[in-house]
C-alpha cells in the first residue's frame, strides 16, 4: 500500500481522486500510527473509531459514485477535548467532567464532518485549557514527539503532538493565551489562532470568553489554510461570531497561496517586535528570528524593528482578565447540573457542602488557583483596582498594535522564549510556567490573528517557532507570509528523530 502517513491534504485527496487508495485505507494507516506511538506520547483521551469508520465509508461511497470530494474528504483529524463531539466524552481533561458525554456537536465539528474529515479522537490538554505544558491534565501527561522527556506545550499539547507524530493530518486546538501557537512551536508544526470571532466558539467549553479562539494545527501552512477555510464563518449560535466576515462567500485561504514566494512578499512591510527579541529570550531563538527576517527581506519585503511599549504589561493583564472570566465560567460546575457530584461525608441537606466537596475533588490545583485569583479580582473593593484596570491596559495594548499596523502589514517575533522544557521542570513554579506565553498573549488581548511556524532548531536540536501576527481580519495576509517563508525554507519538512511511520 502507498505510504500514507505524513502526506499533505492535497496529496491524500489526489490519491483518493485517482482511486489509488480508499478513505478506509487512509484511516487504517493512521490508526496503526496511533497504536504504535500513542502509548508513549499519550496524545489522546479517547478514540472515536466508530465515528471515523462511518465517515470513511461515506467518503468511499462518494468516490464510488464519482461525485466531487469535499475539502477534507478522507483526512484524519484530531479534536481537542474541550470541543464537543456528539455522543463522545468531552472532559476538558478534568475529573469534574470525566463522565460527561456531549449531547450535541460543536459548530466546528459539524463543519469538519460536512467536509468529509475522519475523526480520529479527542486529545489530551491542560485541564480546562489552563496551562502551558499539558501537565495539568487530570488523566495523563502528553510527551513531545521530538523528545519524550519534554513537554509538548499547552494547553493544546495533545492535538499538537498528534500532528507532529503523524497520528493525524490536522487537529483542532483552542488558543486563549497562546495554547495553539506555543505547542506548535515546541513540536515543530504550524498552528494558527484566527481573528477573534472568525471561527465559531459554539460547543467550545469556555475558559475565558473574550480570549478563547478555536484554530487549526497541521504540518504545513497550506494544510492550515485549507482547514481554516472549512471552519471559518459566521455562526448565529455564537454571540461573539463576526457577522458576515466574508460577505456571504466562504473563504478559500489556500487559493491565495498559489503564487511564488517573492510575489507573495513583494512590497509587504514586516515589523520585528523589539520587546520580544531581547532579554529573556534564548539567544539561538533570537538568531532564528533575525534569520527569518533576512529571508523576508530577500523575498522583497521591507523589514523594520517596531516597539509595542505596553506589551510588557500583557502577562499581568492576561492573568487578571483570564482568571476573572474563568471564575465566572467555571461557576457552573457545582455538582447540580452535570458532571461530577461528590456527596461522600456530606449532610443530605447541605447543598453548600456538596458544592465544596464536588469542586475540591473535581478541580485540579491549577484550576483552583485561577478560580481563586479571578474571584479575588472581581470581588467588592478590588474590582476597580484589578479587573477594571486590566481592561484599561488591554485597550492600551490594542492601541499599540493599531499604531504599529499603520506602518506594517505583519509583525514577527519568537513564539516562545525557550524551546520545549523538561516534563516536571516548571510544575512547582507557576510564574515560570506563565512566562512561557509572554510572546503569544498580546495577540489574544487584542483579538488579532497569529500563526506559529517552524523556523529552526535550538539547543538539543529542538524546534524553534516563528510567530507572525496580523491586524484584525488579515488572516489571509498572515497565511501568505507564513507560506512564503515555508516555500523558501525546509524547517517544516523536518520530522522528529525516530519517527516510525507504520502506515
Amino acid at each position: 500500500m502507498t505510504e500514507l502517513v505524513g502526506r499533505s491534504i492535497s496529496e491524500l485527496k489526489k490519491l483518493l481522486a485517482e482511486k489509488s487508495v480508499s478513505a478506509r485505507e487512509i484511516l487504517s494507516a493512521h490508526w496503526k500510527q496511533v497504536h504504535a506511538l500513542d502509548p508513549e506520547i499519550k496524545a489522546f483521551t479517547c478514540l472515536t473509531e466508530e465515528r471515523a469508520q462511518k465517515q470513511a465509508a461515506r467518503v468511499d461511497e462518494l468516490i464510488a459514485r464519482g461525485e466531487a470530494l469535499p475539502a477534507l474528504a478522507g483526512i484524519p483529524v484530531a479534536i481537542k477535548d474541550n470541543i464537543c463531539v456528539a455522543d463522545y466524552p468531552t472532559t476538558c481533561s478534568s475529573k469534574i467532567l470525566e463522565s460527561f458525554i456531549a449531547p450535541y456537536e460543536a459548530t466546528v465539528a459539524q463543519k469538519l464532518d460536512a467536509a468529509g474529515a475522519l475523526f480520529i479522537g479527542k486529545t489530551n490538554m491542560d485541564e480546562f485549557a489552563m496551562g502551558s505544558s499539558t501537565e495539568n491534565s487530570a488523566f495523563k501527561k502528553t510527551a513531545n514527539p521530538w523528545d519524550v522527556s519534554r513537554v509538548p506545550g499547552g494547553s493544546s499539547g495533545g492535538s499538537t503532538a498528534s500532528v507532529a507524530a503523524g497520528m493525524a493530518v490536522l487537529a483542532l486546538g483552542s488558543d486563549t493565551g497562546g495554547s495553539i501557537r506555543q505547542p506548535a512551536a515546541f513540536c515543530g508544526v504550524s498552528g494558527m489562532k484566527p481573528t477573534y470571532g472568525m471561527v465559531s466558539r459554539f460547543g467550545l467549553v469556555a475558559f475565558a470568553s473574550s480570549l478563547d479562539q478555536i484554530g487549526p494545527l497541521a504540518r504545513s501552512v497550506e494544510d492550515t489554510a485549507i482547514a481554516l477555510s472549512v471552519i471559518s464563518g459566521h455562526d448565529k449560535k455564537d454571540s461573539t461570531s463576526i457577522p458576515d466576515p466574508f460577505k456571504n462567500q466562504g473563504p478559500r485561504f489556500e487559493e491565495s497561496l498559489a503564487q511564488e514566494p517573492d510575489k507573495l512578499m513583494k512590497g509587504l512591510r514586516v515589523g520585528v517586535i523589539t520587546e520580544l527579541v531581547g532579554e529573556g529570550i534564548e539567544p539561538e531563538i533570537v538568531s532564528s528570528i533575525r534569520a527569518a527576517a533576512a529571508v523576508f527581506e530577500k523575498l522583497g519585503a521591507k523589514v523594520t524593528d517596531v516597539s509595542l511599549p505596553n506589551s510588557k504589561y500583557a502577562l499581568p493583564v492576561y492573568y487578571l482578565i483570564a482568571t476573572a472570566e474563568a471564575s465566572a465560567n467555571l461557576a457552573r460546575y457545582d455538582g447540580v447540573k452535570y458532571g461530577l457530584r461528590e456527596t461522600e461525608g456530606t449532610a443530605k441537606d447541605s447543598i453548600l457542602q456538596m458544592y465544596k466537596s464536588t469542586r475540591s475533588k473535581g478541580f485540579g490545583a491549577e484550576v483552583k488557583r485561577r478560580i481563586m485569583l479571578g474571584t479575588y479580582a472581581l470581588s467588592s473593593g478590588y474590582y476597580d483596582a484589578y479587573y477594571k484596570k486590566a481592561q484599561q491596559v488591554r485597550r492600551l495594548i490594542k492601541n499599540d498594535f493599531d499604531k504599529v499596523f499603520e506602518s506594517c502589514d505583519v509583525l514577527i517575533s519568537p513564539t516562545s522564549p525557550t524551546v520545549a522544557f523538561k516534563i516536571g521542570e516548571k510544575t512547582d513554579d507557576p510564574l515560570s510556567m506563565y512566562l512561557s506565553d509572554i510572546a503569544t498573549i498580546p495577540a489574544n488581548l487584542a483579538g488579532l490573528p497569529g500563526i506559529s511556524i517552524p523556523a529552526g532548531l535550538g539547543k538539543d536540536k529542538l524546534p524553534i517557532g516563528l510567530q507572525i501576527l496580523g491586524n484584525t481580519l488579515s488572516d489571509e495576509v498572515v497565511l501568505k507570509v507564513a507560506h512564503a517563508f515555508q516555500q523558501s525554507t525546509d524547517f517544516h519538512n523536518r520530522q522528529f528523530p525516530g519517527l516510525a511511520t507504520v502506515g
